[in-house]
Parts: C-alpha cells; structure tokens; sequence
C-alpha cells in the first residue's frame, strides 16, 4: 500500500505541475461547491440547516471518494492507484496560487487595474482603493494562508489516513477540502447557515495552520521567525490563518496590512516586489516539502 500511496501522490504531484487544475466544468470540488450553493439563501431555523449541510455534506463527498478508491483498487492496485492520484489532484492546489499570485505581482506596477482584477481569485477583500504594497500584501498574505488550507490540511489528512487504507486516505483528505470548500462559501458572519461550517474548519485547520508556519520559517530559512510570528498570530479575527501568515511576515520582515482588519508587524514596511517573489519562492519550497514529508508517511 505504501508503494501505491508514494506513487499516486507523486503523480498528483506531477498533474498539479503540468495542468494546475481540472477544467472547471468537471472540477470535483466545483461540483461540490454548486451544490453547497444550493445552501446559501435564507433559512426560516438557519442554524439548523447549517448544522446537517457541516455534518452530511463532507461525510456524504467522503463516502464517494472513499467507495470509488476502495471499488478501483478491488479491480487492481493500479486502478486504484490512479484514483488516489485523481483525488489529490482534486483537493490540493499549489501551482494554480503560485501562477496566479506571480501574475499579480507581475503586473501590479506595469497594470495596476489588471492586478485588481485578477488579484479578486485570491482575496475576498474590496482592491479598488488599495495601494501597491497593499496588493502585494493581500498577495502575501493569500498565499501563506492558502499553503494551509489548500495544500498541508488535505496532504496531512491523506498521511494520517493512509495508515489505516487507502480509501480511508482519500476520503480524509476529501472531507478536509469539503469542509474547506463549506467555509469559504457559507462561513461568514452575515451567513447564519454557516455558523457550523465555520466552527468545524476552526476545529479542522487548528493543527494545519500551525504547521504551516513551520514550514514557512524553514522554507524561508528563519527559524526564529516562529517566535516572533507569535506577536502577531492573533490579530487577525481567525483564529488559525494568523499562523502563517504571521511567519511569512516575520520570514520576510515586512508588514502584511489588511486595512481596517490587522497589521503583522507593524514595524516594517509594506512588501516590495522582491519581498513578494521571495515570498513565492518560499510558498513553493514549503509545498514541495509538505509533499515529500506526505510521502514519507505514506511509505512508512
């Protein structure tokens, strides 16, 4: 099983380089978001709904990754294997965020609308009156936050669960990236229906989050930027997203703004455009060591 695991992870690996993503239109986890889009309108008991769509839809989305990968591999390890390679695919992202936040950057001072428009594919914050070093900001602090939620939480679901079985890998890993999935779209304050969905990626992301930092600071070759991440974890309202990108701060020392929000720290200044190259190239290092420490689990 091992064997299998290392091979399906280095190809998913491999998938993510050459094609980034699945095409839209048969993205997995598109799908899953039209249907939890089905949940966002208003509820006469909000809390309720909001309840079972936390608890039934990462389960049910889980079931069916578990079922296909444990039907495939009952037909022969390979087909399996393949599964399991389609399925981290699916719910890990790094070479889509890397491109689209080095585009950002690259344009920010050559065309200054065209980086406010594609910079709204990684931040949900209003970009119209921001100036330079915000953007490069919102930049920075997209793709810190983004190596949790969008790479380390499913990777460190798959490494756990692969201890068990493949299915069980994947459909961890499948149930992490839905109740990722929930909370980017139902998890917000003005959103009563997705006060669980949000409580449970709290719970789900405390772990990742933090060792995400970890992985910045070594990537960025600062250790001791964990230690001052420390100051600035918790200025921002979560209560995990903090982590890394306080240690991209500290690894970079620059200030990492969202106005009216947070600033992590508030001493340096805004990143320039090296700052945020630099801080790609740390993203990108720290998502090839969080892949190769998962494949050191799955073959252990």
């Amino acid at each position: 099983m091992g064997a299998v695991a290392v091979a399906a992870l280095g190809t998913a690996a491999v998938l993510d380089l050459v094609f980034e993503e699945f095409p839209r239109r048969i993205h997995p986890v598109a799908l899953f978001g039209r249907l939890v889009g089905q949940f966002d309108r208003s509820w006469s008991h909000p809390k309720s709904v909001g309840a079972v769509v936390a608890l039934a839809l990462p389960l049910g989305a889980a079931a069916i990754g578990g079922g296909l990968t444990a039907l495939a591999d009952s037909l022969h390890p390979l087909v399996g294997g393949l599964v399991v390679a389609l399925a981290l695919f699916a719910t890990t992202s790094l070479r889509m965020l890397l491109s689209v936040a080095a585009d950002v950057v690259g344009t920010i001072e050559t065309d200054p609308e065209r980086a406010r428009t594609t910079i709204r594919g990684l931040v949900g914050r209003d970009t119209a009156t921001l100036s330079a070093g915000e953007l490069r900001s919102a930049v920075v602090e997209s793709i810190a936050e983004n190596l949790a939620d969008g790479l380390l939480a499913p990777l460190l679901a798959f490494a756990l669960g692969v201890q068990l079985s493949l299915p069980v890998a994947v459909a961890a890993a499948i149930w992490v990236k839905a109740v990722n999935t929930l909370d980017s779209m139902l998890g917000y304050r003005s959103k009563r229906v997705g006060w669980a969905s949000a409580r449970l990626d709290d719970a789900v992301m405390w772990l990742p989050a933090r060792l995400s930092a970890v992985l910045v600071a070594l990537a960025g070759g600062s250790p001791i930027a964990l230690a001052r991440a420390r100051r600035w974890h918790g200025e921002p309202s979560s209560p995990n997203s903090g982590w890394p990108m306080a240690a991209m701060a500290a690894v970079l020392d620059v200030e990492l703004r969202k106005p009216d929000a947070y600033v992590l720290n508030p001493d340096a200044g805004l990143p320039t455009t090296a700052d945020a190259r630099r801080g790609l190239r740390v993203i990108a290092l720290a998502g090839a060591v969080a892949v190769l420490l998962t494949g050191v689990a799955a073959w252990c």
